[in-house]
């Protein structure tokens, strides 16, 4: 027969020698007196033991019986005997026992030669059958009996489990040839066992016949392995887990309410910062409409019937801010107000927006200068040129007819302002932080052609203003005027280039701006409040210039105050104000002033001194700018973020 067919035969004469086997268990149990209470072994496991061994041996002894085969033999099954011969049967079971349990290690190794495969296969297939067998002949009243019983059998089990070779089943050892190894795949053996095993021919491990080759086994230094039951260590930590991902969501929800609660509280704080403003704004409205009241009947006549200025439209210029100076362009009837460029990654920068004065709405940006804009400035020759200044240490002149710089020049310091020469429109000048003027020619496009260095200190120049010459008795000469923080000085243009300073009487520190009305000659100086004058000021001064009376006598040129305007007490800012004609006529002269603490535009009456309006602006107003289309007068004032215009009715 091949090696399958006689395994297969063997297998049913292990069915059949196995059901046998039960009989046999059975008819003992029967006969066997109850085990005393210190039996060191229950019943159960001597049961369970005796099985397993039955079961091989009785298929080693069928295979022995065969010709050719050697082995021991399997006692036939017993007959019918007398009381006496039942009364040996439990000695003679024992026997059968050790014959069984010796043969078993004979048949493993006849039917590994015959085939590795199917003893794998096989063989297990055989024990769970005898498991199965020894399992049903427990005698459940002795089962339930004996609760303890099972406790320690389970325990004695869970300890076999590791302390046993998977192979042999027995337990293998701290030293010598039987000692514990393991091979890659983490099952464990004896290590005579599994080395016999693959070098025999078995090349995949016994349990989970992955491929193995005895290179691949190591030693266990352990005397006993035991797994730890830590399903429960693992569902706390993962509830763990889960309660500190919600403690971090309930985290991160109260800072969230924490930030918008903050944010309420600096909404709230604004709101009655603002509050707080109008009210002292509309109590300073209310003061100046009494001082209105006690003025006599005659001047609110003339005041009423030389009209104001009425709101017409507010525009946005920049969102960021940074707006700064103004000016309007007569030949294109339109306003330019200095911006942030309004895409400032793709083209950062400054420059300036164009608004119609047709529709008051922004036209364009035209992009000048790199860094802030400090001033702008058009000529009178009515040629669109457009005068800047900026930090970027350049005043450039830039066509409005195309919208490009056509001429560029290089400061080599910030420029604070800037203006054209009224007298000849070749001359431009500009004013540094270091306190000096340069003079360019137009025709000149390498440098500047005259520096007029400072006479006193070196502080920026913020403020530049030509007045031109004029058939007056008073103040006959041109020239210009340059204003920084220390006070002013008036630079008179001889011819050409030869310009001869006259150092103006103002106050010195406090002065921010200085503006010129070419017309009745006279200069608006600015005073930010100080320690003698707690307010912003506004003096209008009346320039004069002494009459010659000997060649050898140089004219001197000078300032007188005419009248003084006050008005908040904070300027923080450098505001630019203007002195103009009024729009009613009759050589009237207006004032205009940005009120940084009230954050409005005041004007006022030149003449009288009376405060005629007072304008309410979003910030701090910077720059006034007045302007007449279509024979109408207007007034514009900017702000950081918005431009509003107003028409003279």
């Amino acid at each position: 027969l091949s090696t399958r067919e006689e395994l297969q035969a063997l297998i049913r004469d292990t069915e059949e020698l196995s059901e046998r086997l039960r009989r046999h268990t059975a008819e003992a149990q029967s006969h066997r007196p109850a085990p005393p209470p210190s039996s060191s072994r229950p019943a159960a496991v001597i049961t369970h033991t005796s099985h397993q061994s039955s079961a091989t041996g009785l298929l080693l002894a069928h295979v022995s019986s065969q010709p050719g085969s050697s082995g021991p033999s399997v006692p036939p099954e017993p007959e019918e005997t007398s009381a006496e011969a039942q009364a040996e049967e439990p000695r003679r079971e024992t026997e059968v026992i050790e014959r069984l349990i010796f043969s078993q290690f004979v048949l493993n190794a006849r039917v590994y030669r015959k085939s590795p495969e199917l003893y794998d296969a096989l063989s297990w297939k055989w024990i769970a059958d005898s498991l199965d067998a020894a399992s049903e002949s427990v005698d459940p009243t002795e089962a339930a009996a004996s609760p303890v019983e099972e406790a320690e059998v389970d325990e004695g089990e869970g300890e076999g489990e590791g302390e046993t070779c998977s192979i042999c089943f027995e337990p293998w050892t701290t030293a010598g040839d039987h000692r514990l190894a393991a091979l890659r795949c983490g099952h464990l053996f004896g290590y005579i066992c599994i080395s016999r095993w693959l070098t025999g021919g078995g090349n995949k491990c016994p349990q989970c016949n992955k491929p193995a080759k005895r290179g691949h086994i190591i030693f266990l230094y352990a005397r006993r392995l035991k797994a730890l039951d830590n399903t429960e260590e693992v569902r706390l930590k993962s509830r763990l887990e889960l309660e500190q991902g919600s403690r971090r969501m309930e985290q991160l929800e109260v800072a969230q309410c924490r930030q918008q609660l903050q944010l309420v509280a600096d909404e709230n704080v604004r709101l009655r910062r603002e509050v707080e403003e109008l009210r002292r704004w509309r109590a300073q409205a209310s003061f100046g409409s009494s001082q209105g009241s006690s003025l006599s009947s005659s001047q609110r006549q003339d005041s009423s019937s030389a009209g104001h200025y009425v709101f017409s439209k507010a525009l946005l210029v920049s969102q960021t801010g940074s707006s700064r100076v103004l000016s309007y362009c007569e030949p294109l009837g339109c306003l330019l107000a200095s911006q942030p460029s309004t895409h400032a990654t793709l083209l950062p920068g400054f420059g300036v927006k164009m608004i119609s004065t047709a529709t008051l709405k922004p036209s364009q940006y035209i992009p000048i200068h790199t860094k802030q804009i400090r001033g702008l400035a058009f000529s009178q020759h009515q040629d669109s040129l457009l005068l800047s200044a900026a930090f970027d240490s350049t005043i450039k002149l830039t066509s409005l007819m195309t919208n490009t710089v056509v001429q560029a020049y290089n400061t080599g310091r910030p420029v604070w302002s800037c203006c054209w020469c009224h007298d000849n429109n070749n001359y431009i000048y500009a004013g540094l932080s270091t306190g000096s003027v340069l003079v360019y020619d137009t025709r000149d496009t390498s440098t500047h052609v005259q520096e007029l260095a400072p006479l006193r200190s070196s502080c920026p120049v913020v403020s530049l203003s030509y007045i031109p010459r004029a058939a007056s008795s008073t103040f006959p000469c041109g020239g210009l005027i340059a204003g920084t923080l220390e006070g002013g000085c008036f630079w008179e243009h001889i011819e050409g280039t030869t310009y001869t300073p006259h150092i103006l009487p103002l106050e010195s520190g406090n002065c921010t701006d200085i503006q010129v009305e070419p017309e009745s000659r006279h200069c608006l100086v600015t005073y930010r409040p100080g320690r003698t004058n707690p307010s912003l000021r506004c003096v209008l001064m009346e320039l004069s210039r002494t009459p010659q009376t000997d060649s050898n006598q140089t004219p001197v040129c000078s300032c007188s105050p005419v009248q003084t305007f006050t008005a908040g007490s904070s300027c923080k800012l450098l505001t630019k104000n203007r002195v103009f004609k009024s729009p009613a006529g009759e050589g009237a002269t207006l004032v205009c002033a940005g009120d940084e603490a009230s954050n409005s535009t005041m004007v006022w009456n030149a003449g009288t001194g009376a405060l005629l309006q007072k304008m309410p602006a979003d910030l701090p107003v910077l720059d006034i700018c007045p302007f007449q289309v279509n024979q109408g007068s207007y007034l514009a004032s900017l702000t950081e973020k918005m431009l509003k215009v107003y028409k003279w009715e």
